[in-house]
């Protein structure tokens, strides 16, 4: 079976959409599964429905990765998003062609600079995972390259600089797609102190901020990547080999805080994308942290001891799905801050997402470190509840019951804190000392429990004690799902 390329797509007779030369127009730093499914995606649909007419040149930000092949199949990559859209199944193939080569700095870092000499050059993406963006002080500007990505950041924008530092409009519109806080104004400050460390000249410091807008971004698609269990069926359907297949969800918003600017330079809304540009993308990301990933955290528990094992089986169980509606509709969103109706066309979208058939979304896999995911996803929305209606929100309560119930362990060891469901075990994994927290008091009644998890500020920050009527409602109900299971907590919420 020949590799996938441009020679092997124009033999077997291709239709679809290819664009095989155009200048490089983005850099990217990242090669892996989830950018090549967002960002390139968008890229590539914004060349077919609006003459973007930009191929993006990727940059590997590891020794390690997938340059030689990505070069070896000419850039191009076979694309899946699957799921549910408007009640209906989709499963979208699409021949991705906007990536024209990839670099490995690690092995020709003049390859690197010399992307900085294209005058043609506007856009940097990048998603170098949360730990990428950090500030190295050990990192040193005649490393080739810099350990840390904003050091190589910054000696990429320092090769721009020399070349181009006194013409207006060659700076770059940067978009930080990696999942912290304000991501573009993280990599902005890491890369003014390499500048300052690197005594790199306050005409070059200036021209940063000048010529150079760091977009913080929020990103929202789950991407599966390379699916190893259908490769092989996948490629000989295609009649050609694709060592990066690359699957994801239908789903994907991409909210952009920038200046008007971006919005005239980068065609989403001529694509009909789901790109937004903001002035603020703070408020959608909490709408997805609240409605999405507070959902999954205050669902999930509760069904695992209820005997479901993935996400898509619980929007298959009437009680669960209208338990988790019920939190979301009646108890997140009336404490956001967005317009009623676009909070609820999301998170229709979200029920649409959980019932994915393509994905078996484990929900052992998301109650990893629930502890830290109830804090930042539920106690808010919990809080802002009792702060706007003076009452305790009765589903995020049970979200906390449930998370007090499955974190009732009975065997501690090396691997993490062991509790039972239908006398089979089940590992409960997150920080250590919670852990122990919870083994030293695996033989408290429900009440006492209840008040020593409340209490404990090292977990919450905080005595939840202090919230009027929580410990006695998150009390009872610990009870119930004592007495009578999960589901009957659920099904009475």
């Amino acid at each position: 079976m020949k590799t996938l390329s441009y020679k092997t797509l124009e033999e077997q007779g291709y239709k679809g959409y290819l664009l095989k030369e155009a200048p490089e127009r983005m850099l990217q730093f990242g090669e892996g599964n989830f950018l090549r499914a967002f960002v390139d995606y968008f890229v590539d649909v914004m060349n077919e429905r609006a003459g973007f007419n930009t191929k993006v040149v990727l940059c590997q930000p590891i020794a390690q990765g997938l340059a030689d092949q990505i070069n070896e199949q000419e850039g191009l990559y076979t694309l899946y998003l699957r799921g549910f859209e408007n009640g209906q199944k989709v499963n979208e193939k699409r021949v991705i062609s906007c990536v024209s080569r990839c670099l490995n700095p690690y092995r020709d870092y003049s390859a690197l600079a010399d992307c900085a000499g294209n005058p043609e050059l506007r856009f940097i993406a990048c998603n170098t995972t949360e730990a990428g963006i950090v500030y190295d002080p050990a990192c040193s500007f005649e490393d080739k390259p810099a350990a840390s990505y904003p050091g190589k950041l910054t000696q990429f924008l320092y090769e721009r600089y020399l070349k181009y530092g006194q013409e207006k409009g060659r700076g770059f519109i940067i978009l930080s797609c990696e999942l912290i806080d304000d991501n573009g104004k993280e990599l902005k400050r890491c890369v003014k102190k390499y500048a300052a460390q690197w005594k790199l000249g306050q005409d070059f410091e200036d021209w940063i901020e000048r010529e150079n807008i760091f977009c913080s971004t929020l990103v929202d698609r789950i991407v599966t990547g390379y699916p190893r269990g259908e490769a092989l069926e996948l490629n000989k359907l295609n009649e050609y080999e694709d060592s990066l297949l690359d699957t994801g969800e239908i789903f994907g918003v991409w909210v952009i805080e920038g200046p008007e600017c971006v919005k005239k330079e980068i065609p989403f809304e001529q694509a009909g994308l789901p790109i937004l540009v903001t002035e603020n993308h703070k408020p959608y990301k909490q709408r997805k942290v609240r409605i999405l990933n507070g959902a999954h955290t205050s669902m999930v528990l509760g069904a695992y001891l209820a005997g479901r094992d993935i996400v898509r089986d619980c929007m298959h169980d009437e009680v669960i799905r209208r338990f988790m509606n019920h939190i979301i509709y009646h108890e997140i969103i009336p404490t956001l801050t967005l317009p009623k109706a676009e909070l609820e066309e999301f998170a229709a979208s979200v029920t649409e997402r959980f019932q994915n058939p393509f994905i078996d979304h484990s929900l052992l896999a998301i109650a990893l470190n629930s502890t830290s995911k109830w804090k930042a996803r539920v106690m808010p929305s919990l809080k802002g509840y009792v702060e706007k209606f003076h009452k305790i929100p009765e589903g995020l309560a049970a979200s906390l019951a449930f998370y007090i119930a499955f974190y009732r362990g009975k065997r501690l060891d090396d691997s993490g804190l062991y509790a039972e469901r239908n006398g089979e075990e089940y590992l409960i994994q997150d920080d250590r000392t919670v852990l122990e927290f919870f083994w030293r008091h695996q033989g408290d009644s429900a009440e006492q429990l209840t008040a020593a998890v409340l209490k404990n500020e090292e977990l919450w920050g905080e005595d939840l004690t202090q919230i009027h009527g929580l410990e006695e409602m998150v009390t009872s109900s610990v009870r119930v799902i004592e007495e009578f299971g999960a589901y009957e907590l659920m099904r009475r919420c």
